[in-house]
């Protein structure tokens, strides 16, 4: 017999999770969602689908007061949207249980291993970005022949032009998250993430467990002895993923500068990908970044759970 029902206690919330998220990416992990559910606190409405008493379907949301609706657990809006990416709905039947879901719902970045074959279709949210060293050999003038022979040559000038300034590198100073918060929230201000004290904290308490971990990645651009840039990011399972940066605007063009120095880091250290994830900021197409969709699920259900 088929069964739907709802889970609200954060304890059984927490073992469904463990017990049935497949932990191939960093954000299937419980812990790194509930370093933002310590901050923001939505109340849970974990979806499950049993048969027989067997779990086949999990959804987890968190209801969400501020928007009205329920979005993916944990709920870390930024401008009523939510940030971390590859969201999972387990099952073979997503649409089984999104039509359950009692009252309007937002669930962006849905990842494609719940979106294939299910009968239903998704929308795509946004596209995020792949840097694939294997394509290449892990060989960076092997990557570079897709750019043409203007683009390049006018690539590397503006590099070696910042390296002629004196440009170093400093790795894994914890230190640094908290220059790189200053500089982001100093450009874009009320549009920054770490606007929001919720956010910010939350941010903050996923990059210490990292650390703790042994996949924190802290890259500091100098200039001078002069922090021009600093990118934090995480490496789990070969796949280097960067989370968030900030640029001082005395340096320009140190953006592109530290992104091709993690295209670099990811050749000789022979990862398998680094993930640049959504949002175009211009520079990611001209990069010749893989691109991958990801995909939005909203709407009102017709039925209570």
């Amino acid at each position: 017999m088929e069964t739907l029902r709802v889970v609200r206690d954060p304890e059984e919330a927490e073992l469904l999770w463990e017990a049935h998220m497949p932990g191939e990416v960093v954000t299937d992990l419980w812990d790194v969602r509930a370093c933002f559910n310590r901050h923001f606190r939505r109340p849970l409405h974990f979806m499950v689908q049993e048969l027989d008493g067997r779990v086949k379907g999990l959804l987890p949301l968190s209801w969400v007061e501020e928007c009205g609706a329920f979005a993916f657990f944990p709920g870390e809006t930024w401008h009523g949207k939510t940030w971390l990416e590859q969201n999972l709905i387990v099952g073979e039947e997503p649409a089984r249980l999104l039509e359950a879901v009692p009252g309007p719902y937002h669930i962006r970045y849905l990842s494609p291993r719940c979106t294939a074959g299910n009968g239903r279709e998704f929308t795509v949210d946004e596209i995020g970005y792949l840097f694939t060293p294997p394509r290449y050999g892990w060989d960076m003038d092997i990557y570079f022949q897709e750019f043409s022979g203007k683009s390049i040559k006018r690539i590397r000038r503006e590099i070696q032009g910042i390296k002629d300034r004196g440009l170093r590198w400093r790795y894994d100073r914890l230190e640094d998250f908290d220059t790189m918060i200053a500089m982001n929230v100093s450009r874009f201000g009320q549009d920054s993430y770490f606007g929001d004290p919720r956010f910010r904290e939350g941010f903050r308490t996923m990059i210490r467990l990292f650390a703790d971990r042994g996949w924190l990645r802290v890259t500091t651009a100098l200039i001078d002895d002069e922090v021009a840039a600093v990118d934090v990011g995480v490496l789990y399972d070969g796949t280097y993923t960067l989370l968030g940066g900030g640029t001082n605007p005395s340096f320009p063009g140190i953006a592109k500068v530290i992104n091709v120095h993690h295209m670099e880091r990811a050749c000789e250290e022979r990862m398998r990908e680094v993930d640049f994830l959504c949002g175009d900021f211009n520079w990611k197409k001209m990069f010749h970044l893989q691109e991958r969709p990801l995909y939005l699920a909203a709407g009102t259900a017709a039925r209570a759970a």
